[in-house]
């Protein structure tokens, strides 16, 4: 489908779960120094053709202005007329939309998930036992225990992009950037801010409980 076929109510509706959701996570302080990125995709999908509404580059996520989105197409490209400038993060969406399908991906960087990540930077990812939000997944078994892949992280993005397509777990819809943010993703915004929101719960919980252990000792 061309972006030019795609509703305008569908694309009113994205921009509206973003302001919603962009509001939300800067009153949590998961925007410092205009990081993280939130994208909506919007119309048909197929791995070789879609669209989806990101937050434009270096804004400050804690205001509203009518510059803080813009639509792009699967290659990251403006899908139309506008002095904006998608990040350059863009790209890694780009992918995780083209090997998932999913509806909207969620990125923020915090405190929790950068220590996690670089703790666990030689296991390549996150250990989490038998905690409760694992349920928040979709994973249901008594005592659950998952893997959070973490993958390198550069200056050039495009580095990035074959490493997370290499690491994608189809349990676990989130991938830890080192030193850097999650990447959390969902059939739509309600599943990835659920998923984004348990990620941090069990990022602090990691390092909380690392904290217990090594004291303890």
């Amino acid at each position: 489908m061309s972006f030019q076929l795609i509703t305008t109510e569908d694309k009113a509706r994205a921009l509206g779960e973003l302001r919603e959701i962009k509001s939300l996570f800067a009153s949590r302080g998961w925007f410092a120094g205009t990081s993280g990125n939130l994208s909506i995709r919007v119309g048909d999908y197929s791995p070789e053709q879609f669209h989806f509404a990101v937050t434009a580059s270096g804004k400050d996520k804690s205001k509203e202005t009518p510059e803080d989105f813009l639509f792009v197409d699967q290659d990251g490209k403006p899908a139309e007329a506008t002095k904006l400038k998608p990040s350059a993060e863009t790209l890694i969406h780009c992918e995780i939309y083209r090997q998932t399908g999913c509806g909207a991906i969620f990125h923020v960087h915090t405190v929790f998930n950068n220590i996690v990540s670089e703790r666990f930077r030689e296991r390549r990812s996150v250990p989490v036992d038998g905690v409760e939000l694992i349920k928040a997944f979709n994973i249901w078994e008594e005592e659950a225990n998952i893997d959070i892949p973490i993958v390198s992280n550069f200056a050039e993005i495009p580095r990035i992009v074959p490493e997370v397509v290499e690491r994608l777990d189809a349990r676990i819809p989130g991938i830890l950037l080192r030193k850097h943010g999650i990447y959390a993703w969902g059939a739509n915004a309600f599943e990835a801010k659920r998923h984004i929101e348990a990620f941090e719960f069990l990022f602090e919980y990691v390092y909380r409980w690392e904290l217990l252990n090594v004291h303890g000792k």
